[in-house]
Order: C-alpha cells, then sequence, then structure tokens
C-alpha cells in the first residue's frame, strides 16, 4: 500500500449511502493499511463495513474497496485493499447506458434517449434539433433509489444519416456526492460487464 498511498495524500470515501460520502487527509501508512484524518464528522461510517476509497494519485484516479478498522473522532484506520485499480486520469469511466430522458430549458422539454454516462457527461441521441448555446436541467434515474439532478451543456450536436441528433455534452455544477456516485454507479457497471 506504501507505494499507493502516502502522507498527506487526499482520498475519498463513499460508503454503501453516499449521502456520508466524506474525505480526508492519509496521516500514516503502514503494512497493514493507513489512517487518516476525515474533513467532516464520520456519520453513517461504520467499522467493518465495505467503502469505496478513490485519490489522485502520480499514476492517475486510484480506487479500491476496503474497511475501516478503527473509528476514534474524525481519525480512520483502514485496511489494506484486496486489489485496487488505476482509472484514466482525465476521463471517467464511460459504460453503456440506455435511459429516456428530458433536456430542460426554461419551459421547453426535449426527449431524448441516453447512450452512454460518465462522472463527467453523457451520450444522448434525439428526433429534436436541440439549442447547442443553451444549459439544460436533467435528471438521470440510476435506480429506484438514485436520481442524479444537474445541469447539461451541450458541446457537440451532429446530424446523422437517419436524421437523428446525436449530442455529446458535460455536466456542469456537479456536486462532489454526486460525481461520486456516478463514478462509483460506472464503476461498479464496467466491472460487472467485465466479469460477465
Amino acid at each position: 500500500m506504501r507505494e499507493l498511498v502516502k502522507k498527506d495524500q487526499l482520498v475519498t470515501i463513499v460508503p454503501q449511502d453516499f449521502k456520508n460520502s466524506n474525505k480526508g487527509k492519509v496521516l500514516d501508512v503502514t503494512m497493514d493499511g493507513f489512517r487518516m484524518e476525515l474533513k467532516y464528522q464520520p456519520e453513517g461510517l461504520i467499522k467493518n463495513h465495505i467503502c469505496d476509497f478513490y485519490s489522485l494519485t502520480d499514476n492517475g484516479y486510484l480506487y479500491f474497496e476496503s474497511y475501516i478498522q478503527n473509528l476514534e473522532n474524525n481519525v480512520i484506520s483502514i485496511a489494506n485493499p484486496v486489489k485496487h485499480r488505476f482509472l484514466q486520469r482525465r476521463k471517467f469511466t464511460r459504460i453503456k447506458f440506455i435511459e429516456d430522458i428530458e433536456l430542460v430549458s426554461e419551459d421547453i422539454v426535449h426527449k431524448a434517449r441516453t447512450l452512454d454516462l460518465s462522472a463527467g457527461g453523457m451520450k444522448l441521441q434525439t428526433e429534436e434539433n436541440i439549442d447547442i448555446e443553451k444549459e439544460y436541467k436533467v435528471s438521470i434515474k440510476l435506480s429506484d433509489e438514485q436520481e442524479i439532478k444537474c445541469k447539461y451543456q451541450l458541446i457537440r450536436v451532429e446530424k446523422k444519416d437517419n436524421g437523428l441528433y446525436m449530442i455529446s455534452g458535460r455536466f456542469v455544477n456537479l456536486s462532489n456526492i454526486d460525481k461520486m456516485t456516478l463514478v462509483q454507479f460506472c464503476m461498479k457497471k464496467d466491472m460487472e460487464n467485465l466479469n460477465k
């Protein structure tokens, strides 16, 4: 673990309940794991429960699963993960994601269908010619319990031979919790697809 996590490194911890996500700074690293001081009170973080961890390193975004061994005030001890993975540095994991969606700007509603999704943005397909200059409100339903609401900015609109418009865009003002939710959702789906 010493090669991956270093003293003073910033790490984000995401438990099963995303609302209790937290972040902190690594205090020290041992053979068994590492200790970190959390920025916020550790509400909803439970000992021995598996959480997701993310940290930006020289090699890109580090992702691993582990559990809290000890919890004392704002200082937690994390066990060494069994395995880890580096995400691409600038590009989030992108997954195939087919859902009907609405783009809303003031009183105008455009219907579209998502084709793929990442924590950075999504690709859509629609029959409507949509104004690329506007920002749109979107709701992305990940499951019955999870929905991301944010703003979506069009980057490219391309009309295909079949008359449909292909839209690429990015999310704007996405909260850290929503971004981590999307990162985790896409990572898990990507791993599920790899293991099929």
